[in-house]
């Protein structure tokens, strides 16, 4: 059995957003007790991640670290149509991940216990984010 639903997450710019609880629940109006959990996030310039949940000191250093290794208007970059975010918004969603696959056990998802879903928005400005969630599974 497959079950899918889109969700719409709204951000204020550039970091994480955790996303779990969104995830969990159509997990579990999915109605699958075992199986897996597909998302996927519908654009260039966001992704998503599996981080530590307990410290946002952990995402804030991944924020700095991305901000060292893909700067904000790079003259390397000729793709700036946007804005100086805009190449490197695609490079960091290149470097991470557009989706995430995870083990559904128990009618949840089997994450770790420091493990948090987020969305990784990567363009400054606030934007509206598309993200489908797929159960598969009994």
């Amino acid at each position: 059995m497959i079950a899918q639903q889109c969700l719409t997450i709204a951000t204020r710019g550039r970091g994480t957003y955790d996303i779990t609880r969104d995830v969990e629940q159509s997990v579990r109006k999915s109605g699958l007790a075992a199986g897996t959990c597909h998302i996927f996030v519908h654009h260039t310039s966001a992704s998503l991640v599996l981080c530590e949940n307990a410290d946002p000191m952990v995402r804030r250093d991944l924020e700095a670290f991305m901000a060292r290794l893909v700067p904000d208007g790079d003259p390397l970059f000729d793709h700036t149509q946007e804005g100086p975010d805009d190449m490197p918004a695609h490079v960091r969603a290149i470097l991470t991940k557009m989706d995430l696959t995870l083990p559904v056990s128990g009618r949840r998802c089997a994450l770790g216990t420091w493990q948090g879903i987020y969305l990784y928005e990567h363009r400054a400005h606030a934007q509206h984010r598309r993200v489908t969630v797929t159960v598969s599974g009994e």
